[in-house]
This record gives C-alpha cells, sequence and structure tokens, in this order.
C-alpha cells in the first residue's frame, strides 16, 4: 500500500494518519510496508552518510588509505590483512593449499574453519579484485561497506518498525553505522562488522514473521547473516528475538493479537532460525570441531564490572576511555530522541514501559556474568567481554526512531535534552568523557535539539527541506568528529601501533621468499622474522608462525616439544630457530632479524631432511622428557652432548622435586656492576643478578638454550639473547648461543626478575657434522608432490615401516598405501606416521575437515524445507483461484 498524496513519505506521519494503515498480528499499524523496500532514496542516504562521515574522519586523521598513518592496528594488522592475502592467493591460484588445508602456516594447519570464521562478510571477496600488494584497501573496504550496508539496512526496517520520514530514519540510521561499537570493537575485525548488517537484516525478517509473509525470503536473510558471520549473527538473533518479543507483548488488544495468533508468530519466527541456520550448518559443525580441537585460550577472567555511571558515560559520543566497557553509544541524534522516548505521550505507556525495559534489560546482561556467557555462546571471551554490545546500539536507534515516528512535542524533546545534559554533568569525571564528548554533545546537541523542536513545530506537515537539511550536517559532522576523536585518542595508546602489512619491506620478503621456494622438496620459512603474526601468509612460505583461535592442540603441543616458541598459550606458533629443529621439519631457508644493521632480516641457507622419511622402525616408549633428545628421536641419531651444568656465580639452588634450577630473585638484567669472578664482561654484567652456569662440551660445537618458561636475559659466548617465557603463556624456542671455545668451556648467564625454574639441563652442544650425517641417512621418496589439500608420494620399491611427514598429526588426515583403503595416520613425535605394512611403493594422504560431513548433510536436509514450501505455493496456485484476503491481512 502506498502512501497517499496527502502524506508524503518523507514526511512523519501523526498517529491519525497511521491508523489508516493495515493492522499487523503484533498490533501495530503499519503503512506502505512494501515501498519501504522499493525505496533506495532513504537507505541510500543513511549509507552515505555514514561512510563518507567514517572517510571524512580517517582523511582528518591522516589514516589509510587517505593518509600515511596505518589501519593495521591489534588483529587488523596481524590476521585479518594475512588472511585476506591468503584469499587474494586462493582466488588467483597463487598458493600451494586449498579451502580445505593451508601447507604455508604452522608447518601445515587445516584452514576451512578460519575461512568461515574470519573471511565470509561478503565484502571480503573484494579482495580479488585488487592487486595483492595492495589488499590493506579491500580489508578497508569491508569495515566501510559493512558500515554502509548496516545503516542502510536499518533504515528499512525502522520503516517496518513504524512508518515516518525516510530522511529522518536514514539521520538516526547514521548513529547506528557509526556507533561507539563500530568505533572502538569493530573497526578491528572487519568479520564482526556483518554484526551490523545481521542485526536489522534478522530485524526485517521478524518483521515478515509478524505479517505472517514471507518465509522463504527470511530463511535466506537468516541464512546470510550466519553465513557472513555466526559469531555475531547468534548475538543479533538473540537480540531480535527480545525485540519481537517486545513488539509481541506490547501490542494493544486490536484483531490478530491473541494468545493463539502470537504462538503462531513465535513458532513462524522459530522454524525460520532453524531452516536458516541449519542451511549454513557446515559454517557451524566445521567451526565447532575446530573449536574442540584447537589449543585452549589462555583463562579469562571477567574483571570487576564497570560502574554504573562508567557504563552510562559510554552512551555519550566522542569518547574513549582507559577502562573496558560496553560502548553502546547510537550518535547524538539518538541519545537525544532516546532520552525523549519516556515522555513522548503520544506512545502508549505499555510500549515506553517495554522497549525500556528491553534496553535496560540488555544493557544489565553486559556486565553480569551468566548473561555474558549468554551473548558470547557460553565462552567467556579473551579480550572485550562487551562484543555484543553493537545490538543495545541498535535497540536505542530503533528507540529513538519511535519517539520520533510518534512526533515529540517541545517540551517531551526539552525533558529528553535536559536528560542528556544531567547524564553528561554526572559522568563529567569519567575517563570516557573528555573535551571532544562535550563538543559533541554541548555543541551539536544543542543544534540537534534545536532542529528536533524546529520539526516539531510543523507537526502534521511535510518538514522543513531547511530544518532536515540542517539535521543532516550536523549529523554528518557530530559522527565524522566522533570518530576522528576516538581514532585520534586510540593512535596516542602504545598497544595500538599498527603491524607491518604490505610495506616495502614485506613486499621485497616476499620476492625472495618466492626466488627461493622448494615447496615440496623442502619449506621455505619466512620466519623467525615477523612482520606480522602471521607471516606466512603474508609474505608466502612455509613456516612455523600462525595465530589463529582454531591453532589445533596437536599442532602447538608437537611444534613445542620439538622446540618451537609460542605466545597466547599456544595461540600463535612460532617457527623453530635452531639447526636441529630446522632440519626436522625440512626448512631449506629461513629469515633471521637482524637487531642492528640496515635490514630488519637476513637470509639464510639450511641443510633440510626430507618433508616424508621412510623409517624401518620407529623407537619405542614414552617420549624423553628433554627438547634435546626429543629431536634426536625423530632424528634417528645422536647429534647433540648435553652437559650437566654447574654454578660458578649468582645465586641458584637445585629443585630436585621440581626438576630444574630455582634462580633466586634478582633486578631486572643491566642493573648490576661487573662481575669479578672470571666470567668475561660479554658473558655476564653481574654474577649477583641471575645465575651463572659452567659446563664443558666438544669445541667447535653450538650451544643453544633450552628454557621455555625463563623471562629475561641469557647471555654467554660473545651473544646475548631475550627471553621472554611465562609459564603455559609464552613459551621460548630453543636459541643459538654460540660456538664451544677452543678450552671447551660453556659459561652461561641467566638472569631475570622474580624467582624462576630453569630446566635442570638448559644446555645443549650440537654437532653440525653429526647434524648433517643424520640428515642424509634418512631416506626420502623417490618423487612428491603436494598441493591442495593432500600429498601423494612414490616410494622406494618395497618400503616397509613407516613413512613419516614433516606435518603436525592433527585429526582429518588419511593415508592410502598402494590405492588401499584410507586410514588415519598415527602419530610419531606430533608427526602424521603412516605403517607401510610389508612393501609399499605408493603412498596418497587427503585432508578432510572434521565436522564438514555432517554439516554438508545437514545443510541438504534443511534446503529441502524452503524448496517443499515454494513447491507447495505453486501447486496450490495452481489448484484453484486464490481465496480473498482479509483487508488487514498482507499476501504470504
Amino acid at each position: 500500500m502506498a502512501p497517499t498524496p496527502a502524506t508524503p513519505p518523507e514526511a512523519v506521519r501523526p498517529p491519525e494518519a497511521a491508523a489508516r494503515g493495515r493492522t499487523l498480528p503484533g498490533g501495530e499499524r503499519r503503512a506502505g510496508a512494501r515501498g519501504a523496500l522499493r525505496r533506495p532514496a532513504a537507505p541510500g542516504l543513511a549509507a552515505a552518510l555514514s561512510m563518507g562521515a567514517y572517510c571524512l574522519a580517517l582523511a582528518a586523521y591522516g589514516s589509510y588509505p587517505f593518509g600515511p598513518r596505518s589501519r593495521a592496528v591489534n588483529d587488523l594488522g596481524n590476521q585479518f590483512v594475512p588472511f585476506h592475502a591468503r584469499l587474494w592467493d586462493l582466488i588467483h591460484g597463487t598458493t600451494s593449499g586449498d579451502l580445505f588445508f593451508n601447507w604455508g602456516s604452522g608447518y601445515g594447519v587445516p584452514f576451512l574453519a578460519d575461512f568461515v570464521t574470519y573471511l565470509m562478510n561478503p565484502f571480503s571477496w573484494l579482495v580479488g579484485l585488487f592487486p595483492r600488494e595492495l589488499a590493506d584497501f579491500p580489508v578497508f573496504l569491508v569495515t566501510l561497506l559493512s558500515i554502509g550496508l548496516g545503516a542502510a539496512l536499518m533504515t528499512v526496517f525502522l520503516g517496518r518498525l513504524h512508518p515516518g520520514s525516510g530522511w529522518l530514519r536514514a539521520l538516526l540510521s547514521t548513529g547506528y553505522g557509526l556507533c561507539s561499537w563500530v568505533l572502538n570493537d569493530g573497526f578491528a575485525d572487519p568479520m564482526w562488522m556483518w554484526g551490523l548488517v545481521s542485526l536489522p537484516m534478522l530485524g526485517i525478517a521478524a518483521d515478515w514473521c509478524l505479517r505472517r509473509t514471507r518465509w522463504v525470503p527470511g530463511v535466506l536473510l537468516v541464512a546470510l547473516a550466519w553465513a557472513g558471520n555466526f559469531y555475531t549473527a547468534a548475538m543479533a538473533t538473540l537480540a531480535m528475538a527480545l525485540v519481537l518479543g517486545v513488539r509481541l507483548l506490547t501490542a494493544g488488544g486490536t484483531s490478530g493479537t491473541g494468545p493463539g495468533d502470537r504462538l503462531r508468530v513465535l513458532a513462524r519466527a522459530g522454524s525460520m532460525t532453524a531452516v536458516g541456520i541449519l542451511l549454513v550448518a557446515p559454517v557451524l559443525t566445521v567451526s565447532l570441531a575446530a573449536a574442540r580441537a584447537a589449543q585452549p585460550a589462555p583463562p579469562a577472567a571477567y574483571r570487576e564490572r564497570p560502574s554504573v555511571l562508567y557504563q552510562a558515560a559510554q552512551l555519550l559520543p566522542g569518547g574513549l576511555g582507559g577502562e573496558p566497557a560496553p560502548h553502546i553509544g547510537a550518535g547524538v541524534l539518538g541519545l537525544l530522541l532516546a532520552a525523549a522516548f519516556p515522555f513522548v505521550r503520544a506512545v502508549p505507556p505499555r510500549v515506553r514501559t517495554g522497549w525500556c525495559v528491553l534496553a535496560a534489560g540488555v544493557a544489565a546482561s553486559f556486565v553480569w556474568k551468566p548473561t555474558i556467557l549468554l551473548w558470547h555462546g557460553f565462552a567467556l571471551p579473551n579480550g572485550s567481554p562487551y562484543r555484543a554490545a553493537f545490538v543495545l546500539a541498535g535497540i536505542l536507534v530503533m528507540i529513538s526512531w519511535l519517539a520520533l515516528a510518534h512526533r515529540p512535542r517541545v517540551p517531551e524533546l526539552a525533558a529528553g535534552g535536559a536528560l542528556v545534559a544531567v547524564l553528561a554533568w554526572l559522568c563529567r569525571d569519567q575517563s570516557a568523557v573528555g573535551t571532544s564528548t562535550w563538543i559533541v554533545v554541548a555543541g551539536g546537541g544543542t543544534a540537534t535539539l534545536l532542529g528536533l523542536m524546529a520539526t516539531a513545530g510543523t507537526r502534521g506537515a511535510r518538514p522543513r527541506t531547511d530544518v532536515t537539511a540542517a539535521l543532516t550536517g550536523v549529523v554528518l559532522l557530530t559522527s565524522a568528529y566522533s570518530a576522528f576523536s576516538v581514532t585520534a585518542v586510540r593512535g596516542k595508546i602504545a598497544w595500538f601501533r599498527p603491524k607491518t602489512t604490505l610495506t616495502g619491506a614485506s613486499l621485497a620478503a616476499r620476492e625472495e621468499l618466492a626466488a627461493r621456494d622448494d615447496w615440496p622438496r623442502s619449506r621455505t620459512d619466512p620466519g623467525p622474522y615477523e612482520f606480522a603474526d602471521n607471516d606466512p601468509l603474508l609474505t608466502g612460505g612455509q613456516g612455523g608462525s600462525y595465530y589463529s583461535s582454531y591453532v589445533p592442540a596437536a599442532t602447538a603441543r608437537a611444534l613445542r616439544d620439538l622446540g618451537a616458541g609460542w605466545y597466547m598459550r599456544g595461540r600463535h606458533t612460532l617457527s623453530l630457530e635452531d639447526p636441529a629443529g630446522r632440519a626436522i621439519m625440512g626448512v631449506s631457508s629461513y629469515q633471521a632479524p637482524v637487531p642492528h644493521g640496515r635490514a630488519p632480516y637476513t637470509p639464510h641457507r639450511a641443510r633440510p631432511a626430507p618433508l616424508l622419511t621412510v623409517r624401518r622402525e620407529l623407537p619405542r616408549g614414552p617420549a624423553p622428557d628433554t627438547v634435546f633428545a626429543r629431536q634426536e628421536r625423530v632424528l634417528g641419531a645422536a647429534v647433540y652432548e648435553v652437559p650437566a651444568p654447574a654454578l660458578t656465580g649468582g645465586s641458584a639452588v637445585r629443585a630436585p622435586g621440581r626438576g630444574g634450577w630455582l634462580l633466586a630473585p634478582g633486578p631486572r638484567p643491566g642493573a648490576a656492576r661487573p662481575a669479578a669472578d672470571g666470567t668475561r664482561a660479554d658473558d655476564a654484567r653481574a654474577a649477583g643478578s641471575g645465575a651463572v652456569f659452567t659446563a664443558r662440551c666438544t669445541p667447535g660445537r653450538t650451544v643453544v638454550w633450552s628454557a621455555p618458561w625463563f623471562s629475561g636475559e641469557v647471555s654467554g659466548l660473545g651473544r646475548r639473547t631475550e627471553a621472554f617465557g611465562s609459564r603455559d603463556t609464552t613459551a621460548n624456542p630453543v636459541q643459538v648461543l654460540g660456538r664451544v671455545p677452543a678450552d671447551g668451556t660453556v659459561r652461561v648467564r641467566f638472569a631475570g626478575p622474580g624467582r624462576q625454574l630453569l630446566p635442570e639441563r638448559p644446555l645443549g652442544c650440537l654437532s653440525r657434522r653429526d647434524l648433517a650425517a643424520a640428515v642424509a641417512a634418512l631416506r626420502g621418496p623417490r618423487a612428491l608432490s603436494a598441493g591442495g589439500h593432500g600429498l601423494t608420494a612414490v616410494l622406494p620399491p618395497g618400503s616397509t615401516g613407516h613413512a613419516v611427514l614433516a606435518v603436525p598429526a592433527v585429526r582429518g588426515w588419511g593415508c592410502s598405501v598402494d590405492g588401499g583403503p584410507r586410514r588415519a595416520p598415527s602419530a610419531f613425535a606430533g608427526l602424521l606416521a603412516v605403517p607401510l605394512g610389508s612393501g609399499a611403493g605408493r603412498l596418497s594422504c587427503t585432508y578432510v575437515p572434521p565436522g564438514l560431513g555432517t554439516g554438508l548433510a545437514a545443510s541438504g536436509a534443511a534446503g529441502l524445507v524452503p524448496a517443499a514450501v515454494v513447491l507447495g505455493g505453486r501447486l496450490r496456485r495452481r489448484g484453484g483461484p486464490r481465496p480473498r484476503l482479509h483487508p488487514t491481512e498482507e499476501p504470504r
């Protein structure tokens, strides 16, 4: 039904005009429901304003792509730019892996869970349209276009919530597109930005449930929301379920609002949601299986909830506090109207009560641990526990529109303005309230309030164009300034120092790695030097660095047991840094950092073992206690001397019950005077700060140290290395210290703060000659090909024993010997091991993501439901004339 000519669609219609519309099953009157979807002007205006304001803010700050300041802070640089570079490689076929498996990271890890979690925002696929070296730009577009689409869809949804001016709906939706959650949380996580789109999209689907129409399109909207990012879609689904409940409960006693009608609406919504989610079941089953197999996250503890005033201060735009809190602001226009809503008498009291209770309840649920768990899938986030705050920003915009659509009078608007002034005054001492907040609230708020009052003065007629244009300018400028001020404050915080992504140095590294590439005969490791936390995705190569929520626990444990380091309790693995570890994993070249050189790194060559080796017999029994013995076990030869060190300086005691040395607490390294106990100056700065150990090894051997959880400085043999260990959280890799001098005496000093435990034998003396002999003795395949999610090897005829692949053994692999049945391989030292039987000549292994088959079956079954509904509808239409509808009904 189109609006009548006497009431232009741009005007806010008074209640008496709205009463001429249809009666919904939820009791709300509605006119022009279809017209709202057919008119692109208002949604287009919201998209243009929100995206324009965001670009204006970045340009004023000088941020990429409008200036020299990088946007690649935190996970944006560490995860999303590298993952989008990987997506570019997949689109253009320039990588050895595929959607199932990633050969480059973590020495071989599953990838499908990463893809469905980090790269399913539809805008992510724009990366394929740009050169790879410009991948930063499409990542920016993911954020920008999600802002625009979210604002546009919110404009459509507001029109379905209540009829009224499309122009004014667009202004409110601009506040939603640039809500505080976007500026503080979503900007660095493009995958989360799809939640900004999902909330109004699911609101439209829920509105169709109220009208008992368009069930199949609603299913598709639910599926699209959950496919784009299931994490934020779950939050949006819960929020829209609450909104639907409020709309049903606050409906009057009009036709179509009885208990039976409400139950039918809920049943329709439930079935629509269930089928829509099942359509994208592989997204959930694959990610759930990967999450169960992943390395556990560091323990997350919910700290003390923010004070009421600090939480309320988040409603005020333009500020950034120093403490975590739900970022719930939705712009100054939305704030003023939400504050005026309780006073708008044109809105029925039950409606005002219901929506206010909803907003207050959702706000309270953000700071209560049981409901925090509910919002986040029953898992406390390792990071901000307020990731669902965007749904409250959306609810506040809905409340604001209900106030504005009912044409608040001047006294009602004044009451809202007074409430905002009181809020600002009470929150004046909160860290989230700064100069920029007062500029936006006092300056922009006053102008906005005057514009609203001028609009209220034209009650029953079309709003004056000049007033609406002025409001548009105020919304644009206040939104842009809020985004600018938040970005500027964040830029001064060291934690948000940008990562190096696709710059000159990393692009040069990619070219060098490509020139040395020897895959699959050996690996070209881009580490241990790091531009970001996912360098193999960013620069290419096949290394150990991998940062993801889905790092398999088997991968993290296997690499650490072989001498690699990790961060974040194993959710960020690192490349191996010692010669024996590199040989085991088939690394033929690597890039090491240069502490004081002109270049950030320098390439090195190494002698690798074959990626696949044939072992006639594998050692039995439990794995050895030391990393040196574990490496020798994999190499099949003795390559280390592991001396028992003697304490010759400083303070340390044996801790037999704890299996090592307990260092006495001391000042941080570098704070003490030079030692006088005979140690060289370059070996120890102070015997009293830490402990000096002396051991004897064969001259010429390479000394490495292993102390995974030690934090401080390790020095000796003319070199100093920094250690950053923290038990379970940060593990140091095995590192090279130097060569054993001619006298065979090795003095090493461990110095660090606090009482720390060192392994009983932290030093190993590696024979490079023995290592080369061990590598040469390992039998490799006659031919090896690896790509996609599988590998094939031609073995020496009659091979027996086991084939050991230098790939972490994770669930999902299946191998076939000489064309036989596909069987799951076993594990040897955390690596894949395949029994060859009495004699084999060919080996084929493939990886299939766990949970994929179940998800595809569920998705296929769910797809039959909407197909049956569509087919049934067509058959009914062919069977006879359609019955006449009641005037209050809408075609299904």
